[in-house]
Formats: C-alpha cells, sequence, structure tokens
C-alpha cells in the first residue's frame, strides 16, 4: 500500500474506533456519513476528488476485506448503518500496532528495532497481504522478513567472532536457515552469563517461541498439502510477534558489537 492509502486506512480506523457504541446506551449505532464526513474533515479533502475517491477505496476495502459488514440488525440491514465484524473488532483491540493498520504497526516496528532494507521489503509486503485477506502469502512473507533478520544477525555475528579471531561454528555458516537460528541460539546460550538481565531475560524467554513460530507458520504455508493450511489467527500472531523477535534480534546485534569480546 501507498503511504497515502496507509494514512486514509488508519484514519478511517481510528474514527470507526472512536464511534464504536460498544454496547454502551445513548451512543448512536455506526453510520456511514458520520464516519466519512469526520475522516474527509480530518484529511482535508475539500472536495480533491482524487483524495475523495481513494478514501472511498479504502472503505470498501474494509467490508471487501471482512473488518466490516453492512447493517445494524436484520431491521435494518442496509447502509448506512454498518458494524464491526469479528475479525474487525480484533483490530481494533490493539489499533496502534494491529497489523490490519499496517501505518500504525511499522510506526511501532521502527521505535522498537531497525529493518535491514531486505526484511523491510518482505515485511511490508506480508502487511499488504494480510490486509487483502491473502493470509498464506503473508504468512510466507513475514517468514522471509524473520529469516532475514536471523540472517542479518547471524552475518553480523561471524564478521564479529571473525575480527577476535575465534572459533565459528559449523551451524553459523550453514545455508539452511533452521540450523542458523539454532546456532545462534546456541552461541548466545554459551554466552548469556555476560548479558544484563534487560536481555537475558528476553532472550532465554522468547528466542526460541519466536523463531519457531513464525518458521513453523511459514512452512505450514509453504507447503501446500491442504487448502487452508494457515489460518488468519496464526498469521496475525506471527505478525504481531515479529516486532518483538526484531527488537530481540537488535539488541543481540548490539551486545555482539559492543560488547563481545
Amino acid at each position: 500500500m501507498q503511504p497515502q492509502s496507509l494514512s486514509i486506512r488508519e484514519s478511517l480506523l481510528a474514527e470507526i474506533e472512536a464511534n464504536d457504541p460498544k454496547g454502551r446506551p445513548g451512543f448512536p449505532e455506526l453510520q456511514q456519513g458520520y464516519v466519512l464526513d469526520a475522516v474527509g474533515r480530518k484529511l482535508r479533502t475539500n472536495q480533491n476528488p482524487h483524495l475523495e475517491q481513494a478514501v472511498l477505496t479504502q472503505w470498501q476495502e474494509l467490508f471487501r476485506t471482512g473488518l466490516l459488514a453492512w447493517g445494524l440488525n436484520l431491521a435494518n440491514p442496509n447502509p448506512p448503518f454498518f458494524h464491526l465484524t469479528e475479525r474487525g473488532r480484533a483490530a481494533l483491540a490493539n489499533l496502534a500496532r494491529d497489523p490490519s493498520n499496517p501505518a500504525g504497526y511499522l510506526r511501532h516496528l521502527s521505535s522498537v528495532a531497525t529493518l535491514d532494507p531486505i526484511a523491510n521489503s518482505y515485511l511490508t509486503e506480508a502487511l499488504d497481504c494480510y490486509v487483502d485477506g491473502r493470509f498464506k502469502a503473508s504468512a510466507v512473507m513475514t517468514g522471509c522478513a524473520a529469516e532475514s533478520v536471523i540472517l542479518r544477525l547471524r552475518d553480523l555475528t561471524v564478521d564479529k567472532l571473525n575480527s577476535l579471531g575465534r572459533t565459528i561454528s559449523r551451524e553459523l555458516t550453514d545455508w539452511r536457515v533452521k540450523t542458523v537460528s539454532d546456532g545462534l541460539h546456541d552461541f548466545f546460550d554459551a554466552n548469556s552469563a555476560a548479558f544484563s538481565r534487560q536481555l537475558r531475560e528476553p532472550f532465554e524467554a522468547y528466542w526460541a517461541a519466536f523463531s519457531q513460530q513464525i518458521r513453523t507458520t511459514r512452512n505450514a504455508a509453504g507447503h501446500p498439502v491442504s487448502v487452508d493450511p494457515v489460518t488468519p489467527d496464526s498469521v496475525h500472531a506471527s505478525l504481531l510477534i515479529f516486532p518483538e523477535l526484531a527488537r530481540l534480534a537488535t539488541a543481540l546485534s548490539n551486545w555482539v558489537s559492543t560488547e563481545l569480546k
């Protein structure tokens, strides 16, 4: 998605969240006109036909991809009333960083980690696929982004060990990402006594779980043994986990660069 589309989508979701009655008495039901008028004022469309049509495009995308559905109840099943689907409510539960809101998600990610261009390109495509409802493709792209993060950490670690004249394990030079990931885990585990508590605790708690969940979902999508090898929930989980994996990898990279002797 282009930056303008990301901003429009985030504005629409934020306005829906602000106006969602959530069963509260006295709150008006969600209606199309209220949301579009508010977003138009926020984005200052000012009767700009191209911008107004861009808003309408993203509005329709929220229905097409299953976050919104028309109607209030059986007595009022048509526009202008609409309601949030189960998937839509899940997206609004943590709107600031949910993958259904790529602009907020990427903002959160950039606040906790720095991705190399390769990982960033795959992750951006993973988000595009997710919001478009192409979950198998999103799972594969998220897995590729995670693999890029792991390989970058491996390269940094190997370069530092070479500069120190230290022995490098066979696993760290293997072509298989799973073997490399296991080799990194073993290396950092052997050196974890030198970690600060702020690094040691998340490494011990999360490294294996992070890499395994994303890898398992990616492999399930990448090996076509069934029509629906992954669920939207499993892909959603992978994308929610990814920033924490990137955060941990960034912290480990900093330790390798500054503390490994």
